[in-house]
């Protein structure tokens, strides 16, 4: 099965810029970003017209780089089973599925996972956290997700493949469209590798500045 369409969605000022600055985590927001003004119905509009069955965020809008996460338990003995796709039929069989809450996180960073999308309010009810990571993600983070029972898709040798993990979303998962709202980092890649489909940008009217804010497609010369 072919890779899902990848549409991108971002809120940005005029200057490209999607945070006021970069220690706030993007999936929080940040009161001063409100000064620019109040983000519209662009991306309800998009989620009506494309009807994504998963979303992707980044570990970066998750949890702060210097942060340092909450040390895991060593697994103990033979961890290669731990590197096979996840699945667990309790959460991929649930009644009521209606999408997927996708975030890369290779490194094994993030924490505080919020498996029920409900929390989100109705729009996100049915949807659950997904994770992709590597063989290189330590195996007590793996450990970590399976007794916490979120599902992960292995993909890549040393960092996440996001074009193997895009085709294991579609051939094991279904999914026909996935609407990315990531930041600049994640969203640059998914372009250098030739993986968006459509690119659409709510501008509010003004100007943050800033050498290292983060923007939209945060990458080497495309």
């Amino acid at each position: 099965m072919a890779r899902p369409k990848v549409v991108t969605f971002n809120v940005a000022s005029l200057d490209g810029r999607i945070a006021a600055s970069r220690d706030r985590l993007l999936l929080w927001g940040d009161e001063r970003w409100q000064a620019l003004g109040e983000a519209g119905e662009a991306e309800l509009w998009l989620k009506s017209r494309h009807q994504p069955q998963a979303s992707l965020e980044g570990s970066g809008s998750l949890v702060r780089e210097e942060d340092e996460p909450e040390p895991l338990p060593p697994v103990e003995g033979d961890a290669s089973h731990l590197y096979d796709d996840y699945l667990p039929e309790s959460v991929t069989g649930r009644p009521g599925h209606r999408g997927w809450f996708t975030a890369v996180d290779g490194r094994g960073r993030v924490r505080n996972w919020i498996k029920d999308g409900a929390v989100f309010g109705e729009e996100w009810q049915g949807w659950h956290t997904l994770v992709l990571v590597s063989h290189t993600t330590p195996a007590a983070y793996l450990a970590y997700l399976q007794r916490e029972a979120i599902p992960y898709l292995v993909a890549g040798s040393e960092r996440v493949d996001l074009g193997l993990a895009l085709e294991k979303l579609g051939s094991r998962l279904g999914v026909k469209t996935l609407l990315s709202t990531a930041g600049g980092r994640l969203n640059g890649a998914l372009l250098r590798a030739g993986l968006v489909d459509e690119v659409n940008v709510e501008l509010l009217p003004g100007v943050v500045g800033g050498l290292d804010t983060p923007s939209l497609f945060d990458s080497p010369a495309l």
